[in-house]
């Protein structure tokens, strides 16, 4: 295990110990902060951001709590291997491995985007003992509705071009998923990682893992990841919604209040799917005062 050099253009708003961690000699960066003798709280990010997309709550928190934010590999300042499995069953694997390597064995969880599949993967799974959970315009089952500006980019071809040609997933999820337009440092924090064809191949990979039919590799792992979740309902949750995301719109947070009817819900109107930029200032504090009452 060796430290992540950090890019000097990122140090402003990502001034985080990141440390390495291989797993078959790939490497994955995390961000490991706080207190150890701490329950740790372990955050995954969705596709296209990367761990950068924490930084306000692994602020807000590792002051009292362990905070534990890996870079899926092929997102942020992992490796991105050109020939690799980019699959569900492979990130919810990588995350395991991970946690079997730092030894823990009980952790809170906030998860994001498709870091909600692999995070609830591992819960249902029980590769490590949940303590609170905190979901972020997310979801872990198929969806009701795949927008069409992704299914368009699963189209064989062409969603390579866009994706990895164009940086188009990136560079639209920076431009739609805000209410609120991003400072010109933080957008391009964002997308830092994704700076060529070769570093956008788990971009692509994960719009192309989204199971939308029973046949799709990954269905049936969504699937079943579904049918558990309510294994979990007896935990305390919270859930904070960016109101205009257009992906993960409300009909899918009714999905979570139908499977978790006494979590917290706190609704935000001027945020869309990157609700950690739009309404941080918000959320932190509140997941501060969720987390810590019971570290």
């Amino acid at each position: 295990m060796t430290a992540t050099i950090v890019p000097a253009a990122l140090k402003p708003l990502y001034p985080f110990n990141c440390k390495r961690f291989e797993i078959n000699g790939i490497a994955m960066n995390y961000v490991d902060e706080g207190p150890v003798d701490t329950r740790p709280v372990l955050m995954l990010h969705g596709n296209p951001s990367w761990s950068f997309y924490y930084r306000h709550l692994i602020k807000e928190l590792s002051s009292e709590r362990r905070v534990i934010v890996p870079d899926h590999i092929g997102c942020g300042l992992s490796d991105k291997p050109q020939n690799y499995s980019y699959c569900l069953r492979t990130n919810i694997d990588n995350i395991k491995a991970l946690l079997d390597h730092l030894h823990i064995a009980e952790a809170d969880l906030i998860v994001h985007d498709w870091g909600g599949a692999i995070g609830m993967g591992l819960a249902t799974e029980e590769a490590f003992e949940l303590g609170r959970l905190v979901i972020l315009n997310t979801a872990a089952f198929i969806m009701p509705r795949v927008p069409l500006r992704i299914q368009i980019c699963k189209i064989p071809g062409f969603g390579a071009l866009a994706i990895r040609g164009f940086n188009a997933f990136a560079i639209g999820a920076a431009l739609m998923g805000v209410e609120t337009r991003l400072k010109p440092e933080v957008k391009a924090s964002l997308l830092y990682p994704y700076n060529s064809w070769n570093n956008r191949i788990a971009t692509l990979r994960f719009v192309q893992d989204i199971p939308m039919a029973p046949g799709h590799p990954t269905w049936a792992l969504a699937n079943q990841i579904h049918q558990n979740l309510g294994r979990l309902k007896n935990k305390p949750i919270q859930i904070h919604w960016g109101v205009h995301d257009f992906c993960f719109t409300m009909d899918v947070l009714a999905m979570w209040q139908d499977i978790y009817p006494a979590a917290e819900v706190f609704l935000y109107d001027d945020a869309g799917h990157y609700c950690l930029e739009d309404a941080h200032q918000k959320i932190a504090p509140e997941v501060k005062i969720f987390l810590c009452q019971n570290k």
